[in-house]
């Protein structure tokens, strides 16, 4: 078992995991890094679409390029990697768990990886042209004002909405394990219903330019799939096991 470990063992087997998911990024990154550019031309494709005729993005710095295509082929690489992250923690907290628990190994992997790649999917095919047209309309003022977007910037701001999408999209697997621990139930997570819509557009308001539909954007699929992390808790959910009358009659007796 886990706790049998010493504290020793546990800090040399965390060291062991992360060298693995570490080694799994750099060869990921280093792939990644010699298509970088062809990456941050796929992933500034909706801004580019938006932008008005005859403008293009920029860059402010000479050495704003060089690190755009840096940071684009680290956070691909991590993208790449994520399987082998993943199946590094869930080796990591596997001996806690009990027998019957370890079979979800694959399908945590699996659908992790699936989550996240649908909540990216659907950001940037979904609400990225939305956004960034909206965004670069009102800040043009009709034509008054020409837009000069620096690549650095759009990263930034495309990359943190792209990782709160797939986060997003994780909350099933976050309510199924949490549920399998026993820790919420479908019951106390249909008591919660007002504090998730609450949170949801706390996050939107956090993690997406300040105007209603980008906050929606996040907020709405949150709401949708705490509703489906409810059904996922109450047909995986660990069950309460009943007190035997007979037992009880025979506790009373004694």
């Amino acid at each position: 078992m886990f706790d049998s470990m010493p504290l020793s063992g546990h800090l040399e087997e965390l060291r062991k995991r992360l060298i693995i998911a570490s080694a799994a990024w750099l060869v990921a990154f280093i792939g990644c890094y010699s298509v970088a550019e062809k990456l941050f031309k796929i992933l500034s494709a909706p801004v580019q679409q938006a932008l008005p005729k005859g403008s293009s993005l920029v860059f402010i710095q000479a050495t704003e390029p060089f690190f755009t295509y840096l940071k684009v082929a680290a956070v691909a690489g991590l993208l790449v990697a994520m399987p082998v992250i993943l199946w590094q923690l869930w080796g990591f907290v596997a001996p806690a768990l009990y027998k019957n628990e370890k079979i979800f190994a694959v399908p945590f992997v699996l659908a992790s990886c699936l989550c996240f790649g649908l909540g990216t999917y659907f950001g940037f095919s979904y609400v990225f042209p939305t956004i960034f047209t909206f965004l670069v309309n009102f800040g043009t003022g009709g034509g008054e004002i020409n837009a000069m977007l620096s690549m650095g910037s759009y990263l930034t701001l495309s990359t943190r909405l792209l990782f709160a999408f797939g986060l997003v999209f994780e909350l099933p697997i976050i309510i199924f394990f949490l549920a399998r621990m026993g820790v919420v139930d479908y019951k106390w997570l249909s008591s919660k219903r007002k504090y998730a819509l609450v949170v949801a557009f706390v996050i939107g308001a956090v993690l997406t330019p300040p105007d209603v539909f980008s906050q929606a954007s996040i907020a709405i699929p949150f709401i949708l799939l705490y509703e489906v992390g409810i059904i996922v808790a109450r047909l995986f959910g660990k069950k309460k096991v009943e007190a035997d009358p007979e037992l009880e009659d025979d506790e009373e007796d004694i």
